[in-house]
C-alpha cells in the first residue's frame, strides 16, 4: 500500500509542477506586453512630434515666401514714390510701405517663433529617437528572454509529462480514476498528509480511531472533513518520499 500511496504522492506532484510552469508560461509574455505598450506609446508621441515639426516647417517655408513677397512690394512702393509729383498720392504711397514694413515686421516676429519651436522640437525628436531605440532594443532582449524561457518551461513540461505517464501506468487503474475525480473536485489536491491527527489540506482534525487506522497504513481512507485520500504524513517512508520531492537527486 505504501508504494502505491507513494506513486499517487508522486503523480501528484508532477500534477502540480506541470500547473506551476503553464501558469509561469502564461506570465511570461506579460513582461512584453507592458514593454509593447510603452513602445507603442512612445512611437505615437514621437510621430506627433514629427508630425508638429513639418507642419512648422511648411509654416515657416510661407511666411519665408511672404516676407520676400513683401520686400518685392516694399521696392515697388519705394519706386513708386520716388516718381510721384503731388502730396496727396505721396501721402497715400508713405502710408502703404508704413504698412508693408509692419506686415512684414509681424511675419519676421512670427518666423523668429517658429524658428525657436523648430530648434526645440528637433532636440526633442532626436532624443526621442534615442530614447525609443533604447525601448526598441529593451523590447527585443526581453523577447529573447522571454522565448528562451518559455523554450526551457515547455522542455521541463515534456519531461514531466513523460513521468507522469509512467506514474499513471504504475498506479491500480481504480485508484488512478478515484485520483483524477478528486483532483479535478479539490483544486488540482487529491491526496493530503496527515500530521498530529490533522489533516494539513482541510487543517481539521481526524478521529483517534481513524487515525490509528491510518498509522497502519493498511488501506487509503480518506479525510471525513475534505474528502481527500490521506496518508500518515510522520512516517519515515512518506518523510523520504517527500524530502526526494524537495531535494531530487
Amino acid at each position: 500500500m505504501k508504494d502505491k500511496i507513494k506513486d499517487l504522492i508522486l503523480l501528484q506532484d508532477c500534477d502540480n509542477k506541470i500547473k506551476e510552469i503553464n501558469i509561469k508560461k502564461k506570465e511570461a509574455p506579460l513582461k512584453l506586453q507592458y514593454l509593447k505598450k510603452a513602445l507603442d506609446e512612445m512611437e505615437l508621441m514621437l510621430k506627433g512630434k514629427k508630425d508638429r515639426l513639418e507642419s512648422i516647417k511648411k509654416d515657416r517655408r510661407a511666411i519665408e515666401q511672404g516676407v520676400q513677397d513683401m520686400e518685392s512690394m516694399m521696392e515697388k512702393s519705394r519706386i513708386k514714390l520716388a516718381n510721384i509729383k503731388s502730396n496727396k498720392e505721396y501721402t497715400a504711397v508713405l502710408k502703404e510701405i508704413e504698412d508693408q514694413e509692419k506686415e512684414k515686421s509681424l511675419n519676421e516676429d512670427n518666423l523668429l517663433q517658429l524658428m525657436d519651436e523648430i530648434e526645440i522640437l528637433d532636440k526633442n525628436c532626436i532624443e526621442g529617437a534615442s530614447e525609443l531605440a533604447g525601448l526598441k532594443d529593451q523590447y527585443d532582449r526581453t523577447r529573447e528572454l522571454v522565448e528562451k524561457e518559455i523554450k526551457e518551461l515547455d522542455e521541463r513540461v515534456k519531461a514531466l509529462e513523460q513521468k507522469r505517464i509512467r506514474f499513471c501506468d504504475s498506479i491500480d487503474k481504480e485508484l488512478l480514476k478515484r485520483y483524477l475525480l478528486l483532483q479535478g473536485r479539490k483544486g488540482g489536491i487529491a491526496i493530503g498528509s496527515v500530521i498530529g491527527g490533522v489533516c494539513q489540506s482541510c487543517h481539521m482534525g481526524i478521529p483517534p480511531q481513524q487515525f490509528n487506522e491510518l498509522i497502519k497504513c493498511d488501506s487509503l481512507p480518506t479525510c471525513p472533513n475534505c474528502n481527500r485520500m490521506v496518508y500518515w504524513g510522520e512516517d519515515i517512508y512518506f518523510l523520504k518520499v517527500l524530502e526526494e520531492i524537495r531535494n531530487p537527486s
